[in-house]
């Protein structure tokens, strides 16, 4: 199995430290380096979830924390959780699709 081209599912989880009061502009930044990417993805109170193949995802994720860094990040954590499949496609509807109703993450 070539794993760098499988679809995965990467919940991401960017926490800027800095002496700044707030750190959700740093996090705006790392959200907008996802939505530049043209993958699917999905924002959540605590993660954005993006879906593409596993190269691609990871490129992003560089990306993410170098956005952090240049919007004044001194030092961060950056929290992933991977899903992929051997077996079939991975796909943020089939997680969520019954709750898009209530919209939950």
């Amino acid at each position: 199995m070539n794993f760098k081209n499988s679809q995965v599912n990467v919940a991401i989880q960017v926490l800027p430290l800095t002496k700044a009061e707030h750190v959700y502009p740093i996090v705006d930044e790392a959200i907008k380096i996802i939505e530049q990417s043209g993958l699917k993805y999905r924002v959540c109170p605590f993660e954005t979830v993006i879906e593409g193949s596993y190269s691609e995802v990871m490129g992003v994720v560089e990306k993410v924390q170098a956005a952090c860094y240049n919007a004044g990040a001194e030092n961060l954590i950056c929290n992933l959780k991977i899903q992929s499949s051997k077996v079939k496609e991975v796909r943020i509807e089939d997680k969520v699709e019954k709750y898009d109703i209530k919209k939950g993450c």
